[in-house]
C-alpha cells in the first residue's frame, strides 16, 4: 500500500472500488473502545494520491460483528459514502 493512514494498523483490507479509471481500496477500522465493552469501526478508501475515512459509523459487541456489518453495503452504497467524503 502506498498511502499509510491513520488506523491503519487496525484495519483489514476489503476489497477495492472500481468506476471507469478511477479506483479505490477499502480498508475497514475496527477498535475497541475505551471501556473495552464494545468495538467501533470506520471505513477507508485509499487511491493514489487521495484518501478518504468515515467517522466511526459501527458500535458492534465485537469486531466480526462489525465485519458483518460492513458486509451489508453495497457497493452503490459504499460509492455514495466515498463521494460525501472530502479529500484530505
Amino acid at each position: 500500500m502506498t498511502n499509510p493512514f491513520p488506523g491503519r494498523d487496525h484495519a483489514r483490507h476489503m476489497g477495492e472500488l472500481r468506476r471507469g479509471d478511477r479506483r479505490w481500496d477499502v480498508y475497514l477500522e475496527a477498535e475497541p473502545t475505551e471501556d473495552r465493552a464494545s468495538v467501533r469501526g470506520r471505513i477507508h478508501f485509499v487511491a493514489p494520491g487521495d484518501q478518504r475515512t468515515t467517522g466511526w459509523i459501527f458500535l458492534e459487541s465485537g469486531e466480526s460483528e462489525v465485519r458483518d456489518r460492513f458486509g451489508e453495503f453495497s457497493a452503490v452504497e459504499l460509492w455514495h459514502f466515498l463521494e460525501a467524503l472530502e479529500p484530505r
